[in-house]
């Protein structure tokens, strides 16, 4: 799940998973931090559920992707749309 707050020149996007789904640790990754599997972990919340905050420029398009424990790469369902291979996110 993506939450947003529009900010001035920017947005702030929370990438939101279920706490235990799926098990281990879970970064999101993508264009806006080059892919990079340790720059934005999800994080335990209060209620339960693991998220990373980034601010990105407003009016902006991004591909990324969730990446879990053993190499497993997944998809946001509630991406803005799919390409077929990558979720995409509409600032």
């Amino acid at each position: 799940m993506l939450e947003r707050q529009k900010l001035k020149g920017r947005t702030q996007v929370t990438f939101v998973l279920p706490g235990e789904t799926p098990p281990g640790p879970v970064s999101v990754v993508g264009d806006f931090n080059h892919w990079n599997p340790h720059a934005h972990p999800l994080t335990l919340r209060g209620d339960g559920t693991r998220a990373a905050t980034i601010a990105l420029p407003a009016h902006s398009t991004h591909a990324f992707r969730y990446l879990a424990a053993g190499d497993y790469w997944f998809n946001d369902d509630m991406a803005d749309h799919h390409d077929g291979t990558n979720s995409h996110l509409h600032t």
